[in-house]
C-alpha cells in the first residue's frame, strides 16, 4: 500500500474520465454493494464516473466528475440493463474540495449528498472510510481490508500502471465536516 501511495508524487500523463475498466474481470454479482455509478452532464454531453457509497446519503468520488443533473445508481451489477436491486437517486448537493485544481488534478475529491437516503439491502451498503492519520474508473474506490483508501483520479489511457489515487485519509477532516453540516 505504501509503495502505491508513493507513486502519487511522480508526474504522469493526465487522463481522466475513464468510462471502462481496462484489464479487469466481472465481479461476483453484488459483491461490491458500496459501488456507485454516476451520470451527469458536462460540456453539453453525458459523462459517467464511479464512486463509493460512504454513508446512506453520501457518495465519495473524484472532483473532476462534477457536472449538472448528477444522478447516482446504486445496487447495479450491469449498468446497461435495469435490475430490481438498483436505486436511482438524484444528487442534492455536490461539494468539491475547496483546493481542487482541474489543471493538475490536485485534491481531486468530491462528496455528493443524495436527495434521499439509500435503502440498505444486500446489493446496496456503505463502505467505511479509512481511519488512519486498483486501477479503476474515475471516482472509483481503492479498497483495502474493506476500507476506502483512495479515490481514482487519473492514469494512462491504456490502463497500465501506475494509476493515481487521492489518499482518502488525508481528506477525512474535510469529508467529516461536509457530512456533518449537510
Amino acid at each position: 500500500m505504501q509503495q502505491l501511495l508513493l507513486l502519487l508524487v511522480f508526474p504522469l500523463p493526465l487522463w481522466a474520465g475513464a468510462e471502462e475498466i481496462i484489464g479487469g474481470h466481472e465481479a461476483k454479482r453484488h459483491s461490491r454493494p458500496y459501488m456507485a455509478f454516476l451520470q451527469f452532464l458536462a460540456q453539453e454531453s453525458k459523462k459517467r464516473c464511479g464512486g463509493v457509497l460512504v454513508q446512506e446519503d453520501f457518495v465519495l468520488t473524484a472532483a473532476h466528475c462534477w457536472g449538472s443533473s448528477i444522478n447516482v445508481t446504486l445496487g447495479a451489477h450491469n449498468i446497461k440493463e435495469w435490475e430490481r436491486t438498483q436505486q436511482l437517486i438524484p444528487v442534492r448537493r455536490a461539494t468539491c474540495h475547496p483546493a481542487y485544481n482541474p489543471k493538475n488534478f490536485s485534491n481531486d475529491i468530491m462528496l455528493l449528498q443524495l436527495e434521499r437516503k439509500a435503502k440498505q439491502t444486500a446489493a446496496v451498503r456503505p463502505l467505511r472510510l479509512a481511519r488512519s492519520k486498483a486501477q479503476g474508473d474515475s471516482g472509483g474506490p481503492l479498497v483495502c481490508n474493506n476500507v476506502v483508501q483512495g479515490i481514482f483520479s487519473y492514469g494512462s489511457k491504456n490502463g497500465k500502471p501506475p494509476g493515481v489515487f487521492m489518499k482518502v485519509s488525508h481528506f477525512l477532516p474535510w469529508i467529516k465536516k461536509i457530512m456533518k453540516h449537510h
